[in-house]
């Protein structure tokens, strides 16, 4: 029986250098170990022998076994280490190689811009509403004193639905609902997108407005006047730039202004953007008329207050010098990465 376990042992080590997959070994582990394995049948041989010879070979048995599955085991552990520095291989890293770099988003100019005029006006004491963009009629013309006849009501300036619903025109619907929702005195900013039919070089279908309101019972147009001044130097970053009011109509406000500031890119000295005149057209202002207050509910003999409104896309036109309009909407990463 010795001879034989000896030649167990050999042949098994054979085969179990030969293998080379871990698969592999496990398929072998059954054959040499299995119940249908030499090593088996030596076992099953026993009962066969005298009672006094079972225990010592047995032991013998039991010792080739041992020697076998340490076979198994070294092998088993060299397939591991093999797998796994096959496995580090593939998934090393040239640590000297450039980065991918990590890419950052930016605001857009017309967000950046938006946020510079709400942070002025929060810091004055403004908070900011909002309000529906598909608005009806009373909201966006009858509420703000415009007449039925007026041209800005026309088919080819304002977004119609069938019902009878429109895109709002500007953001002064807004100030008609906190006029009816709010308790003077309040003061308030609108942004938001507005829509006209409308497109060029300087105009678009959908752009973006910021409108002010401040009603309370002592309101004038030298405080209005003040506080646009302030905001212009403030917005442009310039301490000494000069402005201008020129008498103007709207019919929501009365007496009305157009507010024009000395022109920020020649520096009043004439240009193809001002027209040559050194000034550009910025904002509209006035105090708001009494027939709006009237028709939110509010007493003309009580009340007063006094309104604004200006393009956000125009001042970032003006602030970040962008000569076409159309640049903000067109997706452009190689404009919009310089913001």
């Amino acid at each position: 029986m010795t001879k034989d376990l000896q030649q167990i042992i050999h042949d098994a080590a054979q085969q179990i250098s030969g293998v080379t997959r871990l698969s592999d070994l496990e398929q072998l582990r059954s054959s040499v170990l299995g119940k249908k394995s030499p090593l088996s049948n030596c076992l099953k041989t026993l009962t066969q022998l005298p009672i006094e010879q079972r225990s010592e070979q047995g032991r013998i048995v039991n010792q080739a076994k041992q020697e076998i599955e340490g076979l198994l085991k070294v092998k088993m552990e060299e397939l591991q280490q093999k797998a796994i520095a096959e496995q580090l291989a593939k998934e090393t890293l040239d640590v000297t190689l450039p980065g991918c770099g990590q890419g950052v988003g930016n605001l857009h100019p017309v967000t950046q811009t938006r946020q510079r005029i709400e942070q002025f006006f929060m810091q004055v004491g403004f908070t900011i509403v909002e309000g529906p963009e598909i608005e009806d009629d009373y909201h966006n013309f009858a509420a703000l004193n415009i007449a039925e006849d007026h041209p800005a009501r026309a088919m080819h300036d304002t977004f119609y639905f069938a019902n009878g619903l429109l895109l709002r025109t500007h953001t002064s619907p807004v100030q008609i609902r906190a006029m009816q929702g709010q308790k003077p005195p309040f003061r308030i900013i609108a942004p938001g997108r507005v829509y006209r039919c409308d497109s060029d070089v300087t105009h678009t279908p959908m752009f973006h407005q910021l409108e002010g309101l401040l009603i309370d019972e002592t309101a004038n147009f030298s405080e209005l006047k003040g506080l646009l001044v302030d905001f212009l130097q403030h917005f442009f970053a310039k301490a000494d730039l000069k402005t201008r009011f020129r008498a103007a109509y709207f019919p929501f406000t009365e007496p009305s202004a157009e507010v024009d500031i000395q022109c920020v890119l020649c520096e009043g000295s004439g240009c193809r953007v001002c027209g040559q005149t050194g000034w550009l057209e910025i904002l509209g202002c006035g105090m708001v008329h009494p027939n709006v207050l009237q028709e939110a509910g509010l007493s003309p003999e009580k009340y007063q207050g006094y309104a604004f409104g200006m393009g956000i896309d125009r001042l970032a036109l003006l602030r970040y010098r962008i000569p076409d309009l159309r640049l903000m909407f067109e997706n452009d990463r190689r404009f919009l990465e310089q913001f």
